[in-house]
């Protein structure tokens, strides 16, 4: 971004020229969020204005951000920047347009009544008003012409063909200076990625002037290298990658990077917004009637809002000072031929939830090219084994690396190269890594070692019965097994990380315990000797719980649950007492069946008789017979009658027992 002053009046032009060091970049902050923080300072001559130019894709930040701090001179009276108004709105408040393409009789039509001088070929010349200026067709053995008709001084009304015309003079100065300003809009609305903010002074005295704003920047992104040495802890590199893309040189800036995302976002700022309004007119010629208006509530004195105070700077000059306390001498690395021969030189410290590497020597990047900068090398607690996860289409573990930060600084996260005894070893990602905290990476795959699995499932016996309300709840448990098999074909003894998922109401049951676990793995730490293999086991329980209503059990199902050693004494009692109240309810229904099925034989029996009678009292000779059927009738009736006696009880028995067993289903509890 460039920066030119302006000056009033007749300095204007020479103020233009003015380069951007007036207000050069002092200070450049990025974060991770896509937003960058930028500082500029310098001192301005009396009279003179500051001007900032910025793309217009970062006005809307630019006005959302932007902080002013001026000494000497008085306040900061004003700031001005270059509309982003739609050029047809701009357009509109001239008198005539100007379309693409359009003749120039169509222009000087739209300016009747204005006075023009005329210079024709091949030397004559003629003043007068515009009265009408219009396209005259193509006619035979005549090419189309475009004709000016003019009201001359002398009061003749004259027409010129346009093609004669050498240049055309506006007499009227003021419209020759609508027209450039014409121009300088639309010459202005095709430097649409340009604009300008300026800021204006009270008086005409010399001031120093600061600015702050963010401004939309690429990430700053990291890069390590882990650096395993023959002996002793590796030593981590950080590198950072910045880019400038802000069209100007970063001279000597102040550069700090800040790790974490804070919020940020996007408010149309620099865009004019327009709302339709309602139109409103006086009643002048309404007759006034009655009015009435509703009653008043309890009034509340307007409060004045404060003038809103520029955002102070003194937090960010505060820690501005403080950049100049740098360590003296930083300590002196020991490096190996792998290592860099760098100089750090950055402070950090905690933000909040971020933080920051504030370099402590001035940095420069050109406009349009990007840097790494050093912001670490130390040495970290670093421990070098194998992982492998359960599942993994490879049978080779990978080559990994336990990093414990105890760097005192939160490491940004970001590729590693990992080199080892001065060799390359491969490369990793690792996640941004808090002080204190510490992370497993993997940079290569371990050919010398192999990992094979087996899993074997059994099912138990009932583990748990419980009752409640008529309900039986039973839980089963399912024990599975799974065996890693781990040869180690190296003559070196290795630390292998296994990673055993972690299924959704499993528990482990066997004396192996997870070094740690993730959200979705146990971390077993398993030792490997030379040239050995070994098996590691992994036992899992799961229960399967499964309810039913013990009303719908028969007296066996009941009694294999009383058979079952997981259950108390007192709930074999309950369950003894329920199965013997259930064979009473069956053998009572059992009963009452047979009852219903002989009343009905019965019935059928003294329908069969009584047909017998009916037809034999027809036919003479047949009393002996009728005599019979009539005695077993009489019988039957007998029978029937002790019968339904008999079902009576056996139904209101049937009742009984039904609700004898509601109640001890109902009262079912351990």
């Amino acid at each position: 971004m460039l920066m030119l002053t302006r000056v009033p009046l007749a300095a204007a032009l020479a103020a233009l020229q003015l380069s951007a060091a007036d207000l050069p970049v002092r200070q450049v902050v990025l974060y991770k969020n896509g937003v960058g923080y930028f500082e500029r300072s310098g001192d301005l001559r009396p009279g003179e204005s500051a001007r900032l130019d910025f793309k217009a894709s970062e006005m809307n930040d630019v006005l959302k951000s932007l902080s002013v701090v001026q000494k000497g001179g008085g306040p900061v009276t004003g700031l001005r920047y270059d509309s982003a108004e739609p050029l047809d709105r701009k357009l509109a408040e001239f008198p005539f347009r100007l379309e693409p393409a359009a003749p120039l009789s169509s222009f000087l039509d739209q300016l009747r009544g204005a006075r023009l001088d005329l210079k024709l070929l091949p030397g004559d010349s003629a003043s007068g008003t515009i009265l009408s200026a219009r396209r005259s067709p193509a006619e035979p053995q005549r090419p189309e012409r475009e004709l000016l008709s003019l009201l001359t001084d002398t009061g003749e009304i004259k027409t010129y063909d346009l093609s004669n015309l050498a240049s055309l003079k506006f007499s009227d100065p003021s419209l020759e200076l609508e027209l450039k300003r014409f121009l300088a809009t639309l010459t202005a609305a095709r430097a649409k990625d340009k604009k300008s903010v300026y800021f204006d002074s009270s008086n005409d005295q010399a001031r120093s002037l600061a600015v702050s704003y963010m401004i939309p920047m690429p990430v700053w992104k990291s890069s390590y290298r882990l650096i395993f040495g023959a002996t002793g802890e590796p030593t981590l590199e950080g590198w950072a990658v910045v880019d400038n893309t802000t069209g100007e040189d970063w001279t000597n800036v102040t550069l700090a990077l800040v790790s974490g995302r804070p919020v940020s976002f996007i408010s149309r700022l620099y865009e004019p917004r327009y709302v339709q309004r309602r139109v409103a007119e006086l009643a002048e010629a309404e007759v006034v009637g009655p009015q009435t208006y509703a009653s008043g509530i309890a009034g509340t004195a307007l409060n004045k809002m404060p003038a809103a105070a520029p955002p102070p700077m003194a937090a960010r000059r505060q820690f501005g000072a403080t950049e100049a306390k740098v360590m003296a001498d930083a300590a002196q690395i020991q490096t190996s031929t792998t290592e860099s021969t760098i100089a750090v030189s950055t402070q950090a410290r905690e933000l909040g939830d971020l933080f920051e590497y504030r370099f402590s020597t001035p940095i420069t990047v050109r406009k349009n090219e990007s840097a790494m900068v050093p912001f670490l090398q130390q040495k970290l607690t670093t421990k070098k084994l194998l992982i492998w996860t359960h599942g993994s289409p490879l049978s080779n573990p990978m080559s990994a690396a336990e990093i414990t930060n105890s760097s005192g600084k939160t490491l940004d996260g970001g590729p590693i190269t990992v080199f080892d005894s001065s060799s390359y070893a491969g490369e990793a990602l690792m996640d941004t890594l808090k002080t204190g905290d510490k992370r497993l990476i993997s940079y290569a795959v371990d050919l010398g070692t192999r990992v094979t699995t087996n899993l074997e499932t059994t099912r138990e016996t009932v583990r748990e019965i419980k009752a409640k309300n008529g309900v039986i709840t039973t839980r089963t448990a399912f024990l599975d097994t799974t065996t890693y098999t781990i040869k180690n074909i190296d003559s070196k003894p290795k630390t292998l990380i296994l990673e055993h998922p972690i299924e959704e109401g499993e528990t482990l049951t066997g004396p192996n315990k997870p070094l740690e676990k993730t959200p979705t793995h146990y971390r077993f730490s398993v030792s490997l000797t030379p040239n050995s293999e070994q098996k590691f086991l992994v036992p899992t329980e799961h229960l399967d719980e499964v309810t039913t209503q013990i009303s719908s059990w028969n007296p066996d199902q009941i009694f294999l649950y009383v058979k079952n050693q997981k259950l108390p004494d007192s709930a074999r009692r309950q369950l003894e007492a329920l199965a013997a109240k259930k064979n009473q309810v069956e053998d009572n229904a059992r009963a009452l069946t047979s009852t219903e099925k002989e009343i009905n034989e019965l019935v059928r029996d003294q329908d069969r008789l009584r047909q017998n009678l009916t037809a034999l009292n027809r036919v003479q000779g047949q009393e002996a017979q009728v005599r019979k059927y009539s005695t077993d009738l009489a019988a039957s009736e007998s029978k029937l009658a002790a019968l339904r006696d008999t079902l009576a009880d056996q139904r209101r028995r049937d009742t009984s027992l039904r609700a004898e067993l509601a109640t001890l289903i109902d009262q079912l509890s351990w």
